[in-house]
This record gives structure tokens, sequence and C-alpha cells, in this order.
């Protein structure tokens, strides 16, 4: 069985310093950023799928949670790309306790790459079928990360043609104070739009002049010029 050092020692020999520079800039690993405090050792995310796909049979659950608190981002984001595998391919008791991982780790699902990598493909799918609840407790805490991982798992229904709890969380995030949740919840609202435009419209009519901006923003993008500039314009 592989372990969380064989994992480390793979990910350490394709490290890049001068990625690594630029990967901290992009994900805000610098004082006063939401990512300070984080490492990174400049791994591209392609690598890092690789080093998954390689490991994902033979790092076993406990191994792969234990990468998970990592204090080197790119060993966290392929921890969450082996449990990704992990639950696609388990059995309900494999996913259950994936799902739980999930949950009892979020303090190091932080940053939007590692939530978004996560989210959508684990804990949106293993509530498809159950009670929903622990999404307005993640929406309600204090931790940005578990807010978005709270929109951000609503794709999952949105691909099932379920847009209720997508609506029903960004009404809660409508006034965050963050601007990642706005993003999220933009792009989420988007997601219903490009399978629904009626439904995304019935809900923006009576809430878009509440919206932050870049939530609005992210949630028309794909609409028509004209009708975006009515929308900006607070003239809808």
């Amino acid at each position: 069985m592989a372990t969380t050092v064989d994992i480390s020692d793979e990910l350490a020999s394709l490290a890049d310093p001068r990625r690594a520079e630029g990967i901290s800039r992009f994900l805000q690993m610098i004082p006063g950023g939401y990512g300070e405090g984080d490492r990174a050792i400049g791994v591209s995310v392609p690598e890092q799928r690789g080093v998954a796909a390689r490991y994902w049979r033979t790092l076993s659950l406990d191994e792969t949670a234990t990468l998970l608190t990592s204090g080197v981002h790119e060993e966290r984001l392929t921890s969450l790309f082996i449990l990704v595998r992990k639950f696609v391919k388990g059995d309900e008791g494999e996913r259950g306790r994936i799902f739980s991982i999930v949950l009892a780790n979020t303090g190091h699902i932080n940053n939007w790459d590692l939530v978004d990598s996560s989210a959508p493909y684990i804990v949106g799918p293993w509530l498809m079928d159950k009670d929903r609840s622990v999404l307005d407790r993640l929406a309600g805490s204090s931790l940005v990360w578990d807010r978005r991982i709270a929109i951000m798992a609503t794709l999952a229904f949105i691909k099932a043609g379920d847009f209720q709890w997508t609506f029903r969380l960004s009404e809660r995030l409508l006034r965050d104070p963050h601007d990642l949740v706005h993003k999220a919840v933009g792009w989420m609202l988007r997601e219903v739009g490009n399978r629904d435009r009626a439904a995304e419209e019935e809900f923006l009519t009576s809430r878009y002049r509440l919206m932050p901006r870049v939530m609005l923003r992210y949630a028309i993008e794909k609409f028509e010029p004209r009708r975006r500039t009515e929308y900006l314009s607070g003239t809808v």
C-alpha cells in the first residue's frame, strides 16, 4: 500500500520554485491574502491529477485524510483528487466515509480551487438523495470556505435539474461579505440559467438590485449584451 510519504516525495520531485511563486500570487498566499499561511511548491494541476491517478487505488482512506491536513497546498489538492476518484468508484459505505472526511476537514479545504475540486463532486452527489440541512449549517458558518462549499455543492443538484437549493442558498448568501462567495453564487446562478433561463431570471428580477456587483456580473455573464445592460443599469 502507498503512504502519504510516497505522494509527498513524488510531488516534491515535480516541484518548480518559479511556478510556486506564480501559484502563491494567484491563490493569494501572501500577507493579508485569503490564502495567507499556505505554501505552494509549484506542481501543476495536470501533474497532480496524474499523481492521483497513479495512487488512488493504493492509498488508504486514512492516509488520504492525513494528506488532506498537509501544510503544502498541492498535497491537499492531490488528496482531494484522490478522494473524488475513490468516491466515484466506492460503494455507499466508502462514499459516506469520504463525505465525512471532507466535512471534518473544511478548515484544510481553504482555497477556492480546493473547494471547487471537491464540493461539486463529493458533497453535492452524496446529498442528492439525503437530508441537505448540512448545507444550511455550512452557509451560516463564519468560515468563508464552508460557505463556498455549500453553494458549490449545489452544482450536482443543478446538473440533475434541481434548482431549489441553489436559490435557497443564494438568497441566504446575498449579502455575504466575501467576494469569493459572491463569485460562487453568481456562477451557480449562471449554471441554472444555462439550463433554464426563465428560472434564473425569475430569481434575479426581485433580487438583482440587492446583489453585490460581482455576483450579478457572474450571474448574467451569458445573457445577451442588451439584457446584461438592463440588469447592470437597474432597468429590468
